[in-house]
């Protein structure tokens, strides 16, 4: 059976995360009952070490989702996200505060950016040896609070329909190469024949 090793996350002001101590880099963000909680899975006949290491180069991420994001590494566990919102445009500086490699990546924002958010995406055995369960749990408080939360809802530019939208196309793009598109194809419907055509 092989071995999985558990990277140990850096503290500030300490080497190593101390053992049975709590990691101060792993602090509640979204405070009580503010934020909006999202978590949604899928299944991706890739391996979990294929979808961990795309994952895991946070700027991939920026193929997958749908609406104009900037990821930028600033380290290996610190990152820059500017993304496009329904009220304008929003960004942070993400932490990842637990790499299990092939297992789990987990983050959080730092304090002072536009949406406090925290997540996970796991990687799992899908049953029947299937391939992998992506599972990805979100929360985060968002700009214009509840009330934003649910305009965007309705615009269909909500949290749990750009996650679900983003494992579609991380699936597409990692089992057939792309990510399936109707830019640029005509608009459907019956075809008429031409004059002097049958």
């Amino acid at each position: 059976m092989p071995t999985t090793s558990t990277r140990k996350v850096a503290t500030s002001g300490r080497p190593r995360a101390i053992a049975g101590r709590k990691n101060p880099r792993a602090k509640i963000v979204v405070p009580g009952n503010r934020g909006i909680k999202v978590t949604r899975a899928i299944t991706i006949r890739k391996s979990a070490t294929e979808l961990y290491r795309f994952w895991r180069e946070l700027p991939n991420l920026a193929q997958v989702i749908r609406h104009h994001v900037e990821i930028t590494a600033k380290t290996d566990d610190e990152s820059h996200w500017v993304v496009s919102a329904p009220m304008g445009t929003v960004a942070w500086d993400a932490l990842i505060v637990n790499d299990e490699p092939d297992r789990l990546i987990a983050w959080r924002s730092r304090e002072g950016g536009d949406v406090d958010n925290a997540g996970s995406v796991r990687f799992e055995p899908a049953p029947g040896d299937e391939g992998t369960e992506v599972t990805v749990a979100l929360e985060y408080d968002p700009p214009g609070g509840k009330l934003g939360a649910a305009i965007a809802k309705f615009t269909r530019d909500s949290a749990a329909s750009q996650v679900y939208d983003a494992l579609r196309r991380l699936k597409a793009l990692l089992e057939a190469g792309e990510i399936p598109t109707i830019e640029g194809q005509p608009v459907g419907g019956p075809q008429r024949p031409r004059k002097g055509r049958k």
